[in-house]
């Protein structure tokens, strides 16, 4: 099933929009951090932005 933005919105998937959202912001600080401890920030919010992402995959199961 392929899935628009517009779709993915609709869908209630504002919450998944924002935790990717701050993995971005955190990837960038990670960034201007530099050396070590950035990289380790970066892979932080790195991986804020996969879990992200994968939700607003996931299909909504019926209650």
């Amino acid at each position: 099933m392929k899935m628009t933005v517009d779709q993915m919105l609709q869908k209630g998937n504002r919450s998944s929009m924002a935790v990717a959202g701050m993995g971005l912001v955190v990837t960038g600080i990670g960034k201007a951090v530099g050396g070590t401890i950035g990289a380790g920030i970066m892979g932080f919010g790195l991986a804020q932005v996969v879990l992200g992402l994968a939700d607003m995959f996931r299909p909504i199961l019926p209650k």
